[in-house]
């Protein structure tokens, strides 16, 4: 802690109302003040955006080696933002105040880094305006919603100096580190293809109606930065998803980040020369989902490499024998590699070694969690101390693993394949390029 935010911690009066952990807060304890000003490393952290994924982080914050405060607890969603103090009530260190508004967090100066789990039109504009602020950011995947938005965080990033760890947290699995570094080092020969998928089995989707803003809402908080509009029913929990691009990225940035990544990872390959799509919506064809359900990408780079996806939102069979993961060949073997560990196979096909995961990661489940999210978390927080000196997802490798997902998606609404100018990542098609960016609500634009 500086000396600083040592004076800042001293002058503040902390006498704001606001809900304790263990209760409703009455001021600041003589305890509490002597654990926080005498803990040199003690973070205060908040979290933005209380859905599925927030329990998540449940037991890194409970995780006494981490040494954190929560300090807020914000979400537009007034019965989200009780439910997670009421989870983390007694179990967790710090007096969180729970609000509506994330500009109430940015504006404390005692909060060090910020979760941003919030949807996928929130998570760049979110997590650049907590850069301004001086936060940290914890930033789920999709990092953006769109191709510009990736380059602008890494922008703001090198701007504020600030650390930023994308939450693909198969980045930080024992298993997969072990095996990409043996790929990296020949064990399965010159690597040339990877194929990264998926397969869930989710259901029928409501047809979009206009509706009354549910209670408890702060709908236009909700809509943020993207062009505001009426509300329909359902939209604010999860089928904003599938109600088309206005919030979301499809499946394919929904879900496609995770795999993509190991795949872009294990060929050590950065932006494609050409890109491929075959996609559609294949099942329940009149209910409200606008998007694909399922889609085949191709993505070709220098040195006769490929990266294929293979995704399938709505139908659960496993092709490849798991609901997620990668495969990827060599000219002397292949690997099998997912969240629970990896397989390796010679020429011929045989067995050479297999190593599986004790951890809980969760594959498809909504939300889901985990070991290898406690570790990605504990690389968050190092980072910021100095304690660990890299990242093991920083922003500018996530943005290039998440604009593989952004070409797919351009590639799928255009209707037709492109080139890409592999030093930059820009899209050499001018349809394409007009999907780059993205409008935004007035006085939400993005300022560097």
């Amino acid at each position: 802690m500086s000396t600083n935010r040592r004076q800042f911690v001293r002058n503040m009066a902390f006498s704001a109302a606001g809900i304790g952990l263990g209760g409703i807060a009455s001021g600041f304890t003589a305890k509490s003040y002597s654990r926080i000003v005498g803990a040199n490393d003690r973070l205060n952290i908040a979290l933005m955006g209380c859905g599925r994924r927030v329990s998540a982080y449940y037991a890194a914050l409970k995780d006494k080696n981490n040494n954190v405060d929560v300090a807020y607890i914000c979400d537009v969603m007034k019965k989200q933002r009780e439910k997670v103090g009421k989870d983390l009530s007694g179990k967790v260190s710090g007096k969180a105040t729970l609000v509506n508004d994330i500009h109430d967090v940015w504006n404390d100066k005692s909060v060090d880094a910020i979760f941003n789990a919030t949807p996928d039109h929130w998570h760049a504009p979110g997590t650049w305006m907590a850069m301004q602020a001086g936060k940290h950011v914890y930033i789920e995947k999709p990092c953006s919603q769109n191709p510009r938005e990736g380059e602008l965080l890494v922008a703001f990033q090198k701007k504020y100096g600030k650390v930023v760890q994308m939450g693909n947290q198969q980045r930080s699995a024992k298993e997969s580190q072990e095996i990409i570094a043996a790929i990296h080092s020949g064990i399965i020969g010159d690597v040339y293809k990877a194929v990264a998928f998926y397969s869930n089995n989710r259901g029928e989707v409501p047809v979009e109606k206009k509706a009354p803003i549910p209670e408890g809402l702060d709908w236009e908080l909700w809509q943020g930065p993207a062009p505001h509009q009426e509300y329909t029913d359902n939209t604010w929990d999860y089928n904003w998803h599938w109600y088309g691009w206005h919030w979301g990225t499809a499946e394919t940035g929904n879900n496609a980040t995770h795999e993509l990544d190991v795949a872009r990872w294990a060929l050590q390959v950065n932006y494609p020369e050409h890109v491929d799509v075959e996609a559609a919506k294949r099942h329940f064809k009149n209910d409200g989902w606008v998007m694909y359900d399922t889609m085949d990408a191709s993505f070709r780079f220098s040195g006769n490499k490929i990266i294929q996806w293979d995704g399938k939102s709505r139908s659960g069979y496993n092709t490849y024998g798991s609901d997620r993961g990668t495969v990827i060949y060599g000219s002397e073997g292949t690997v099998f590699v997912n969240r629970e560990g990896y397989t390796l196979y010679d020429r011929m096909g045989k067995k050479v070694k297999s190593s599986k995961s004790s951890g809980t990661e969760a594959g498809t489940a909504l939300g889901g969690g985990g070991d290898m999210t406690d570790t990605h978390v504990a690389n968050f927080f190092n980072v910021i101390r100095g304690k660990e000196t890299k990242l093991n997802s920083p922003i500018e490798e996530g943005a290039i693993s998440q604009m593989m997902c952004h070409y797919a998606n351009i590639s799928y609404r255009i209707g037709k394949s492109f080139n890409v100018n592999s030093a930059n990542g820009h899209i050499l098609d001018k349809d394409g390029m007009k999907l780059w960016s993205r409008e935004y609500e007035k006085g939400w634009e993005p300022k560097l």
